[in-house]
């Protein structure tokens, strides 16, 4: 594991994240809500790499 938690703890959300939008497009037929699901979770990886590198 790297040594910035808050990248970890990220990376884990987004994971879980992956497995709810499975659930929630294909099982649930929620396909709008998952897809802003999804891109949310992605939104934050973005800002963190973004606060590493300024």
């Amino acid at each position: 594991m790297s040594k910035n938690i808050v990248k970890d703890k990220s990376f884990h959300f987004s994971i879980k994240v992956i497995e709810l939008y499975k659930v929630l497009a294909f099982e649930r037929k929620e396909y709008v809500l998952s897809k802003q699901l999804l891109r949310l979770s992605n939104s934050i990886g973005a800002m963190i790499r973004e606060s590493e590198y300024a």
